[in-house]
């Protein structure tokens, strides 16, 4: 079909957005007028209400790990409304209504794909990333990636749920497949894939360990619904967790942070134990003891995002409120590098979020 277009009148040219033009921190953003994305046949035209912040969005900037053509927009988040959509076969009837777009670009009919594994897509690509992201008054998203907004849910909580709720379901459900009544330690608990992950382990049945460098974070983790509760920055994190579970150690480590930790989460486990690394915010590279591992039958767990249906559970957790994201701070679309600067500051619990 042509492409269609709202009543509501036509979508101008130029849009604002936020993006950059050379590697670096949060400096390197700037609050520019650039032109709206042109859509192609299967996308959609979504006009940005929220979007949340995600150390990806980092990682990006600095120029860690991926190859991106500059200038470039960040955002792997979004919620807002569909404005336009391209291609036949596409789906008239969103247009207009509040979606949540699950953000890898995946091919939908490669090899992996097909087998439900699309966060292992072999033409795996992310929104933000790989392409311009919702640091922006609009977005360009397939329009097979939109699902309607729950219509219990706000847009900024809406924006605050793909990435670190799919990526803390597909760790605790599919990865480490978390049962009842074992243990889950959860590092970097007061961030936004910690509060989720905490949640979501809640859901699977298990006992919750809740472990981050401030005492004020670790009250909500507690008030979150966290068994117990660890300060880092304070004591021995092997210690505590031995202390806690009888000098067993515990079944599963949630690990977003990488370097800093890695060595510990593998000393924290039980015979038998999971660790799920999902992130490197203090760095990539670790040294650990292989005999530990082999010796203790541990296994080391590598995940990113989730598949679509994994994304489609979770939208359907949080529309039943069994899930609930918790946003730390709303910022104006043209605050988004003070929005980062304050996820850097270490200060958040849960989800900093734009609103555009």
């Amino acid at each position: 079909m042509a492409e269609l277009e709202l009543t509501r009148g036509k979508i101008q040219d130029t849009m604002k957005a936020v993006r950059f033009h050379e590697f670096g921190g949060p400096e390197v953003l700037s609050y520019e007028t650039v032109p709206v994305p042109q859509i192609r046949p299967g996308e959609a035209l979504v006009r940005v209400k929220a979007a949340s912040i995600n150390h990806v969005d980092l990682l990006v900037e600095e120029g860690r790990l991926f190859s991106i053509q500059l200038p470039h927009i960040p955002g792997a988040d979004v919620a807002g409304v569909v404005e336009r959509i391209s291609g036949a076969g596409s789906d008239e009837g969103i247009i207009g209504k509040g979606v949540v777009a699950y953000p890898v670009l995946a091919c939908f009919h490669c090899r992996n794909c097909v087998s439900g594994n699309h966060n292992v897509c072999l033409s795996y690509r992310y929104l933000g990333r790989d392409v311009n992201g919702s640091y922006a008054e609009y977005v360009a998203v397939p329009a097979k990636n939109l699902v309607q907004m729950p219509p219990n849910m706000s847009f900024q909580e809406a924006a605050s749920i793909p990435v670190a709720f799919l990526t803390a379901f597909h760790m605790i459900m599919r990865k480490a497949k978390v049962q009842r009544d074992e243990t889950v330690l959860v590092l970097g608990a007061g961030g936004g894939i910690g509060v989720a992950s905490i949640q979501m382990a809640m859901i699977a049945g298990a006992n919750v360990i809740a472990a981050a460098s401030a005492e004020e974070k670790l009250k909500k983790c507690y008030a979150l619904g966290a068994d117990y509760t660890i300060d880092y920055s304070k004591k021995d994190l092997v210690e505590e967790v031995m202390d806690i579970t009888g000098g067993r150690g515990v079944d599963v480590v949630i690990d977003p942070i990488g370097s800093a930790t890695f060595s510990k989460s593998l000393a924290s486990l039980a015979k038998n134990g999971r660790l799920v690394v999902c992130g490197i915010t203090s760095g990539s590279q670790a040294a650990f003891n292989i005999r530990d591992v082999y010796v203790h039958q541990r296994e080391i767990l590598g995940t990113i995002t989730g598949t679509m249906p994994d994304f489609l559970e979770v939208i359907r957790l949080a529309a039943e409120r069994k899930l609930r994201p918790v946003i730390d701070s709303i910022y104006p679309l043209s605050g988004a590098a003070e929005a980062q600067k304050r996820l850097l500051s270490r200060k958040s619990f849960g989800k900093i979020v734009l609103s555009a």
